[in-house]
């Protein structure tokens, strides 16, 4: 469960379907794959993750750099539920209520689909650096967050940090899927 108390915020920033292939997104939605390395105090954990995000529903699942999984957390109509290696199930309709069960502390999932996309979540106070036209860095929910690095076209972030106190998580996009602006 040590592992599973530090990635987990990890894999509320990313998630994926297993199995088929899904269909591609549409226009608000994403699905990323990548690598993620999470400080929380004096732990550490890194895995694999991968999150499909559409404007209903979230699926997404954590794994150890081995394939191994440690999570899956998806959305349905409203609710949030966490499962476990262990089969373990927690659910809540609020995904800040949930990370607060699970880990003891609540994370903002609410701008992390716009944070990802290196945009701040709209209607909500934000500081903002910018690097030329790239967004460099985002203060919002007391959450830090630098893009270390872009996509060849400098569209979409592939290295972000975030960082707020003592949790410090560095995530590496691989792969990302997003419909044609």
């Amino acid at each position: 469960m040590r592992t599973l108390s530090v990635l987990l915020p990890a894999t509320l920033l990313l998630a994926a379907c297993a199995g088929v292939a899904p269909p591609p997104p549409k226009a608000g939605e994403f699905a990323v794959v990548g690598r993620v390395a999470v400080r929380y105090g004096d732990e550490a954990a890194s895995g694999r993750v991968a999150w499909r995000h559409t404007e209903t529903d979230d699926d997404l699942v954590l794994s150890t750099p081995l394939g191994q999984g440690i999570a899956e957390i998806t959305r349905r109509e409203g609710v949030y539920t966490l499962v476990s290696a262990k089969r373990e199930r927690m659910t809540a309709t609020d995904p800040e209520q949930l990370t607060e069960q699970a880990l003891g502390y609540a994370l903002p999932l609410g701008g992390l689909p716009d944070w990802l996309r290196g945009r701040a979540q709209a209607g909500v106070p934000a500081e903002m650096r910018y690097d030329g036209r790239q967004l460099a860095e985002l203060r919002q929910q007391g959450w830090t967050i630098e893009y270390l690095a872009y996509d060849d076209a400098g569209n979409l972030p592939r290295q972000i940090r975030l960082t707020r106190g003592a949790l410090d998580i560095r995530l590496a996009i691989e792969e990302w899927q997003v419909a044609p602006q």
